[in-house]
Parts: structure tokens; C-alpha cells; sequence
């Protein structure tokens, strides 16, 4: 019979093979199913698996309810989507708590808590490119890997990444776990780092990938983005100063999420800065620091702004957006209050601050 993977039960027995996007077996022909088989299932989105009629042990096998996970569904959407942002957060910092004591990562746990934001992550619209504003520096990090996650996710869906796009979003929530194991000192400093310090914050993607690397619920490409979403194209990231051709596509979206929040957030250091203004910087950088056609993607949707749109300039004037041309999305053509018109990409001394 063929079943959801939600409808699974240990003991089940496979009847054929489990494929995903490639040709070798998620899960193999005759397996006898258990609780890590179903989350594998589960995190690789597979939609329905052939089992046989009886159990390993010869008892009848009765699929479970496949509303079960819709009704749980709709508990959790009944929160704005702003409130399952901010328990995510704080799960999130009680989850690091706990890797920072010495406890091993259990990706049930984490698909628990971030898969349903990631399923109504469209539903955030441009809200989701403003996750900044929810974030403190004090409680920066636990944010980052929140919304870089969501970010992430987006963009992948965005990009066609079929079935994997909930794994991109999965790795990313995981890429800065490896700071659980750096130095608590080093971790919490709020001045410049020293050269020594910074050398050991490189480790971190060493020391996430070897929390997940043993896991059957990732797949290879996530794995590989965990360890390379610091690298660059033109070799100056790290841990290993790859270059373009050798960094994972999942590495490459996650590495421009990672940076645009992190950029535009408040930090121990630095004040919060303006998205526009930090999209401009990431796009003169793009061609050597992200992949270029996926930055294309990311600041396509980062700046779909509707007509009407009402913004926060520079000097504190509000207008609306009233024309975004394609080639300075960035730069949009402002009406103030006074009715007053400014094409931004005519003055490079102003900028859009914020949206209102």
C-alpha cells in the first residue's frame, strides 16, 4: 500500500526504494522502518513511500491519520506570524543554551521548530526582509539564525529548488551552531576581536558541520552549506578559502542571507543600518563575494516594494514610492509630502532609511 510518510509506523517495511533528487536510495527496498526513518522522510519531503500490508513482526499494519500534522498546522498558524517569529527566537537561544552545556543537536527538535515557520514563509511578503527590526544586540545571534533561516528558505523556493528548499532553510538555522563551542569569552566580546580570537571564530562552520555530519536527516548539499556558507568566490572566506566552483549552491544562498541580516541588524559594535543602503554595498561586492545570479534573485525580491510604499528618507522626509526602475531598484522615485518629486538615483547622498 502506498501512505504518507506521517501515516508510517515503526515496523513498517518498505516495498521499494526511497528517491530523492538523485539516483542513489534515501532509504533502501525492504527496510524495516523506525522513528529516524520517518524524520528522514519527513525532512526530505517525500510525499508517499510503498509499504507492505503486515509489519516486520506479521502484525497488520495500520497507517496512521495523515491529518494529524494538519490539525497541529493549523494550531500553530492560528499565532501572527511576527509572534511565531519571536518564539522561534527564544527557542532558538534555549536551544544554543543547551549546545553550549554539551548537548549533541537533534534535528527532530529543530525541524519542530522552524519547518512551520518555513512552510508559510511566503506568507511574511516583504515583512520577511525587515525581520531586522525585532532584533536587539543583545539578543542578535539567537535573531540571526532565526531569520537567516527564513531568508534562506525563500530564497531557495524562489530559485526553484525543489523538495531541498525546506533543508536549505533547516542548514541555515544550523550553519552558526559551531559557536556553541567557541570560547564563551570570545563569543560574547563586545570590542575588536584579535587575531587569535578571529582565527577561532573561523572555526565555527568546522565545528557545525561536525554536530550534523552523522545525520541521515540532512541531506549532502545541506551538510556542505553548513560548512561553506562563509566561503567566497574568489577564495577569501572561510574555513577553507574555496572558490566559486567548489562551494555548494545552498552555501552560496545562504552566504547573502547570512549577510544581509547580519549586516543590517544592531550589534555590539555597530549601530542598525539601513537595508538599502546595505543592498548597495552587497551588490558592488556581489560579482567577488556571492554568486551573482543568486544575488540577482535575492535583491529582486528584497526590493519589490509596492506603489505607495511609504518611506523614511535620510533626513527624515517621508514619501512614497512611486516608480522603481529596474536597473536602480534601490533608488526609487520618491513623492513627498509636499508633492514634491526625487529620483534617488540622482542624488547619492540620499537614501531610503527605512519603510514606514
Amino acid at each position: 500500500m502506498e501512505v504518507h510518510p506521517s501515516q508510517l509506523t515503526p515496523q513498517c517495511v518498505l516495498l521499494e526504494d526511497v528517491r530523492g533528487k538523485t539516483s542513489r536510495p534515501i532509504i533502501t527496498k525492504n527496510t524495516v522502518i523506525n522513528e529516524l526513518h520517518i524524520e528522514v522522510l519527513r525532512s526530505f519531503l517525500i510525499n508517499e513511500v510503498k509499504v507492505s500490508p503486515k509489519l516486520a513482526n506479521g502484525m497488520p499494519f495500520h497507517p496512521k491519520e495523515k491529518e494529524v500534522q494538519k490539525k497541529k498546522k493549523k494550531i500553530i498558524e492560528s499565532k501572527p506570524l511576527t509572534e511565531q517569529y519571536q518564539d522561534a527566537v527564544l527557542s532558538y537561544k534555549k536551544m544554543f543554551w543547551q549546545w553550549q552545556s554539551g548537548s549533541q543537536i537533534q534535528i527532530n527538535r529543530v525541524r519542530e521548530l522552524i519547518v512551520p515557520l518555513l512552510e508559510q514563509v511566503e506568507e511574511f511578503g516583504i515583512t520577511i526582509f525587515q525581520l531586522h527590526r525585532y532584533s536587539n544586540k543583545e539578543d542578535y545571534f539567537y535573531h540571526h539564525g532565526v531569520a537567516t533561516s527564513l531568508l534562506a528558505g525563500l530564497l531557495a523556493k524562489q530559485l526553484g529548488v525543489e523538495k531541498e528548499w525546506i533543508q536549505v532553510g533547516i542548514a541555515a538555522f544550523l550553519a552558526e551552531s559551531g559557536m556553541a563551542k567557541v570560547n564563551p569569552g570570545i563569543f560574547t566580546k563586545v570590542g575588536l576581536l584579535t587575531d587569535g580570537e578571529f582565527k577561532e571564530i573561523k572555526k565555527h562552520p568546522i565545528y557545525s558541520y561536525r554536530y550534523i555530519e552523522k545525520s541521515s536527516a540532512l541531506s549532502k548539499g545541506a551538510k556542505l552549506a553548513i560548512l561553506q556558507h562563509h566561503e567566497r568566490p574568489n577564495g577569501t572566506g572561510y574555513p577553507l578559502g574555496l572558490k566559486a566552483d567548489k562551494i555548494h549552491s545552498f552555501a552560496q544562498i545562504i552566504a547573502i542571507c547570512d549577510t544581509y541580516h547580519a549586516m543590517t541588524c544592531e550589534r555590539r559594535y555597530r549601530a542598525q543600518q539601513s537595508p538599502f543602503l546595505v543592498l548597495e554595498e552587497m551588490q558592488r561586492d556581489s560579482y567577488q563575494h556571492f554568486d551573482y545570479h543568486i544575488f540577482k534573485k535575492f535583491m529582486e525580491l528584497s526590493t519589490n516594494f509596492p506603489v505607495a510604499t511609504k518611506v523614511r528618507l535620510s533626513n527624515d522626509l517621508i514619501g512614497e514610492i512611486v516608480h522603481i526602475e529596474p536597473a536602480f531598484p534601490t533608488r526609487p522615485i520618491i513623492e513627498l509630502e509636499d508633492g514634491k518629486m526625487i529620483a534617488l538615483k540622482e542624488h547619492s547622498s540620499l537614501y531610503i532609511e527605512e519603510t514606514v
